[in-house]
């Protein structure tokens, strides 16, 4: 939870810092924190992610590591923001900032509960779309590897890729790609 959270609940700020001080709670990272008996949430910077910046997606290589659709260890959380916006995202943890266009930021856009908070994500077929659009920036070798991945796990249906690719002007670039993985 956070210390707004909390605060509006009722439990007053030195009483966070006992049961921080008593080992009741642990805190994540400035302002947020989780019950020790909890446990540690599956994807732990996507939960400061889901708490820190609600307005911002998960997307590229961090979605294709959530979705387990590839071999590469993200160094840093993506994140995608609508262009034109401003975000002033800043966190203990590395992000990458993304700027979407806006007519297409919410295309293929899922809500997943990370940590018990509301974590924006996109989908797979959304990612491997993106992962080519933006192939430039993190290479074609993993935009490559997410669409063969994918396709093995059967994560991702073509009509649905297709219609994204289109919708964010890929369909010519994967096309050669798709025939040649069929």
């Amino acid at each position: 939870m956070r210390t707004r959270d909390l605060m509006s609940l009722g439990v007053h700020t030195d009483v966070l810092y006992a049961l921080r001080q008593k080992g009741r709670i642990i805190e994540l990272n400035r302002g947020l924190y989780r019950l020790t008996e909890a446990g540690e949430p599956e994807h732990p910077d996507l939960a400061v992610v889901a708490a820190r910046a609600p307005t911002a997606a998960v997307c590229l290589i961090s979605a294709l590591s959530y979705h387990g659709i590839t071999t590469q260890i993200p160094s840093a959380v993506s994140l995608a923001v609508p262009r034109g916006s401003y975000h002033r995202i800043k966190m203990s943890i590395p992000v990458t900032v993304y700027r979407f266009d806006p007519k297409t930021f919410l295309e293929g856009l899922e809500t997943h509960r990370i940590g018990g908070m509301p974590l924006k994500i996109y989908s797979v077929a959304r990612t491997v779309v993106d992962c080519f659009k933006f192939r430039n920036k993190v290479g074609l070798d993993i935009a490559l590897e997410a669409l063969r991945l994918a396709r093995q796990r059967k994560k991702l249906q073509n009509r649905e890729l297709l219609r994204h690719a289109r919708l964010l002007r890929v369909e010519k670039p994967m096309t050669p790609y798709l025939q040649a993985i069929e």
